[in-house]
């Protein structure tokens, strides 16, 4: 397969976590959270990481010194996902292959997950992919919206959705690959006109989609995977299922 890229968003305070960490550095059963998600990115041999940093960078800096092959990019505002991803343009332009985007609070995330989510890249020279999963409850998460016949359309955020579009039960996890061309087009046509005045990364597939290229949501995520971490008792989640898998 090509050579990858990833873009790990990790530029929050993690505000409910009642810490004054960085929330990427608060510890999951005596590690920082980001270490599982590099990891699970090293194994899937992606060796050009690019973290997303901003609330007490520095703290982040220091804890991840001694890892090889970062490339750190500050995000001094924090205007949403998809302007995290947009203060890597700089490190991105010039690239044409793979850039797997996955948030720094899912240390859960399976490297075969993103292995499958790569090969179905190379198979199918999609624009966009994204690993979705099911939840009994979606609440907060974004919907994956899909026609009748079962095809992507979009992400609604749950901020923006309808009830109908809050009943959906399929979810998106943060974890996408994209066509680094194709991603750094979309980007530059994203609009912050939603309810929370952001720039959501959310919105690059569906604008992706307009253009007529191939976009796919692929439910490979298992429900152990979709345990991020916004809350202590999340953390504790995490946690139990990390020490159940040992």
């Amino acid at each position: 397969m090509k050579p990858a890229y990833a873009v790990v968003l990790a530029a929050g305070k993690g505000t409910r976590m009642k810490s004054e960490l960085p929330k990427v550095l608060v510890p999951v059963a005596g590690r920082p959270m980001i270490d599982y998600v590099l990891d699970m990115l090293a194994e899937c041999g992606i060796e050009r990481v690019l973290p997303v940093v901003g609330y007490r960078s520095d703290l982040v800096r220091q804890a991840l010194a001694n890892r090889r092959g970062l490339v750190f990019v500050e995000q001094t505002e924090q205007l949403g996902t998809g302007h995290a991803v947009m203060v890597c343009r700089e490190q991105l332009t010039g690239f044409d292959g793979p850039v797997v985007v996955v948030t720094g609070d899912s240390p859960l995330v399976r490297p075969e997950t993103i292995r499958a989510l790569l090969q179905e890249f190379e198979n199918t020279k999609a624009a966009c992919l994204l690993g979705s999963a099911f939840k009994d409850d979606p609440n907060g998460l974004g919907r994956i919206v899909r026609d009748a016949a079962g095809r992507f359309v979009g992400i609604v955020e749950e901020k923006d959705a309808t009830d109908e579009q809050r009943r959906i039960k399929e979810v998106n996890m943060s974890c996408y690959v994209f066509n680094a061309v194709d991603l750094l087009g979309a980007l530059g046509r994203l609009q912050a006109n939603n309810a929370q005045k952001e720039y959501y990364l959310t919105d690059c597939p569906g604008l992706l989609l307009q253009e007529g290229r191939t976009v796919e949501a692929l439910p490979l995520l298992t429900p152990r995977e979709t345990l991020s971490i916004n809350t202590p008792d999340e953390l504790a989640a995490v946690e139990s299922a990390l020490l159940a898998a040992e």
